[in-house]
């Protein structure tokens, strides 16, 4: 790869390649291209995750109120606003915080995902035997029937963490017999929690990568082992693309109005892109070019910023400008991003930034401090993002946003940390407050 043109092409990666934080927006935004998925896609995962709504009551008693609908709070953080615009700059509007750290099961964005991607797999063997039809309760799923029927199969999985606690924890739940392949950035405590529910955890000195690679390999020609493919698979990508339509209540109920005069502007953390494209794809696809979306990564493991700048999908990784790879922001502590998401995102991203590690802990600090919400460091990922768009006056005025930031809606996406032990939250906040 001739790194040295690219980098005459796009200016941007010399910084890039020094880690040092940039803020880049999609010129392909917006343009017409046909997509590889549609409403009906995002519906048909919304009916399937109803469907098994009474097994995830029965088989998760956490999820009783919502009724087995596993979904998070929107939540408005006024106070964490004026931290912000002192130190990031003013932007105007109002700011909330949509709190998929906080999701049952597995707490963090991946239970969206994740959990409906195991969930179709367990669908797909139930029915296959004759065990399940679609007008069943699939709280029947909990009997030892089907628990038996499971553990015939097995699911495998790459993962920095939080992917494989929501694959470890659902796979061990319904009987499967599961891996969760683990890189060396994920933490300890992740491990652990997987290995006291039944869950297989190897651990790899390598990077996510590898961990995947693993995963992969472990599956390939085993019929009975279902690999759940974080860097390209469409069942995950749809499992997090519900987001969107369920989203939709939540605004009435707080008062956000969704149009040409009042956007919508929202930030998420990026490790492979799954997730924040997945929901990114929803929210695009329902609210059009009133909703504004920006992706954010650490410093030293830019992947997809690296692959959206210069096109090259999953073709570039953060190792091929020199990059290490390493974070304290677990989750996105990927050095090559997925192409499936870095293509579907080519007309659907309105840009991305990078942050230095050193200050998600003091973000996460003053959340706590100001709106007693803890979430862990990588969702800390997204806070500057708010004050770097509305400081663009040149990017507002080609998107036609001059005048009406003031009636505008932020939400800083939080992609995990309610099930971080307490001792460890303790010391990512005392470290932010140093």
């Amino acid at each position: 790869m001739d790194v040295k043109n690219l980098m005459k092409t796009y200016p941007q990666l010399e910084a890039m390649a020094r880690a040092e934080e940039i803020y880049w927006t999609n010129p392909d935004c917006g343009c017409e291209r046909e997509l590889p998925f549609g409403m009906k896609d995002i519906d048909d995962a919304e009916a399937r995750l109803a469907r098994f709504a009474p097994y995830i009551k029965k088989a998760f008693p956490e999820t009783e109120k919502t009724g087995g609908i596993i979904e998070s709070p929107l939540t408005e953080i006024p106070k964490m606003k004026a931290e912000l615009e002192k130190e990031c700059g003013k932007f105007g509007g109002r700011l909330f915080l949509k709190c998929d750290s906080h999701l049952a099961v597995s707490g963090s964005i991946k239970a969206r995902g994740g959990i409906y991607e195991v969930l179709k797999f367990a669908e797909k063997v139930a029915m296959d035997a004759g065990m399940l039809t679609l007008e069943d309760d699939y709280s029947i799923l909990t009997a030892p029937k089907y628990q038996e029927l499971f553990s015939k199969y097995s699911v495998a999985v790459g993962s920095t963490g939080n992917l494989g606690m929501s694959i470890g924890i659902i796979s061990a739940k319904l009987g499967f017999k599961v891996t969760v392949h683990m890189s060396a950035d994920a933490r300890q405590w992740k491990k652990d929690l997987l290995r006291s529910r039944g869950v297989t955890v190897v651990e790899y000195p390598d990077d996510y990568q590898k961990a995947v690679a693993e995963g992969r390999k472990e599956a390939e020609g085993d019929p009975y082992c279902h690999f759940v493919d974080d860097e390209a698979s469409q069942d995950l990508f749809m499992g997090y693309s519900v987001a969107a339509k369920r989203i939709g209540a939540q605004f009435e109920a707080v008062g956000i109005t969704v149009d040409e005069d009042h956007p919508v502007f929202v930030y998420i953390p990026c490790g492979v892109g799954g997730a924040p494209g997945g929901v990114s794809f929803g929210l695009k696809e329902i609210y059009g070019d009133n909703v504004h979306i920006f992706f954010a990564e650490p410093t030293h493991a830019p992947c997809m910023t690296l692959s959206m700048i210069t096109g090259l999908k999953n073709e570039i990784a953060v190792s091929d400008i020199g990059l290490d790879g390493k974070t304290e922001a677990d989750g996105l502590a990927v050095g090559r991003a997925s192409v499936l998401v870095s293509d579907v995102m080519k007309t659907l991203l309105d840009g991305c930034y990078t942050i230095q590690d050193e200050k998600l802990y003091p973000f996460l600090a003053q959340l706590a401090d100001t709106e007693g919400i803890f979430i862990e460091p990588s969702s800390c990922a997204s806070f500057p993002g708010p004050s770097q768009v509305a400081a663009d006056e040149e990017w507002l005025a080609a998107r036609g946003l001059i005048g009406k930031m003031e009636n505008a809606t932020h939400i800083l996406w939080a992609t995990g940390g309610s099930m971080v032990p307490e001792a460890e939250m303790r010391h990512y906040y005392e470290r932010g407050k140093k």
